[in-house]
């Protein structure tokens, strides 16, 4: 059984229709990559999943649990946020707190978990991010690439089931962004669940084992990486990835 299914996501901003209608459904340990151009929807529907936009029609399954979109209740998106974890493309740290505050804060304020052992968990996390060593910094003493490595241990402290990253390198310059490639490799070969919006195809086509790629509202194609970058089936596909070849 799937541990997350999700059925005829539709989402409108205004009179524009961002979302049309989309599928997708994820196995434990799946690594869905989420691709296509700017503004085809593909951020929107991460939102959606996690419910920081709320879609307009649509069904979810998880953990063996129905959800409608337009009718869920606020305690049982609290629920489903609690197995999940969401890392946004600007960090999204507080600036007037250390690594070390930043990454215990949701667990001692929405876990209700003393603070020696969140304090615990969070070291545990920031030493898988590599960032163990700089438990007294403030997000302002840190590269991007740093601040977005301490974004992903405050996910991992609260023992996700699912991790969401939305575009996570895009904010950060070149020179870094293989750091973060690197934790999130670690996570995938440790079995991780997770949906990954990026623009790096190299990273999607290695470690992903999912493809889910999107333009206009709609998927174009889905299914597994490895089809997807030799053979796409849509002519769409195929002109997105002779682009993206093509330019570097």
């Amino acid at each position: 059984m799937s541990m997350l299914e999700i059925s005829g996501v539709k989402k409108r901003f205004g009179d524009t229709e961002v979302l049309k209608g989309i599928d997708l459904n994820v196995e434990k340990g799946d690594v869905v990559a989420i691709l296509g151009p700017s503004g085809s929807g593909k951020t929107t529907f991460l939102r959606c999943l996690n419910f920081l936009e709320r879609a307009d029609e649509g069904e979810m399954v998880f953990d063996g649990e129905a959800y409608h979109f337009q009718a869920i209740r606020r305690r049982e998106i609290a629920h489903i946020r609690q197995k999940t974890a969401f890392v946004f493309q600007n960090y999204n740290l507080f600036l007037n707190k250390t690594v070390l505050q930043n990454v215990t804060l949701s667990l001692t304020v929405v876990g209700k978990m003393k603070k020696d052992a969140a304090e615990k968990k969070a070291i545990d996390a920031l030493r898988r991010g590599g960032m163990a060593d700089k438990l007294d910094a403030y997000p302002s003493q840190l590269s991007g690439g740093q601040q977005q490595r301490v974004a992903i241990a405050r996910g991992l402290a609260t023992d996700p089931e699912i991790i969401y990253f939305d575009e996570p390198t895009s904010a950060l310059d070149p020179e870094l962004i293989g750091e973060v490639l690197s934790v999130m490799r670690q996570l995938a070969g440790e079995g991780m669940t997770m949906l990954v919006v990026t623009h790096e195809m190299e990273f999607a086509r290695s470690v992903s084992n999912k493809v889910l790629f999107m333009d206009g509202g709609k998927v174009i194609e889905s299914g597994p990486s490895r089809e997807f970058f030799a053979a796409p089936k849509e002519a769409r596909s195929r002109e997105f990835i002779n682009n993206i070849l093509k330019d570097r």
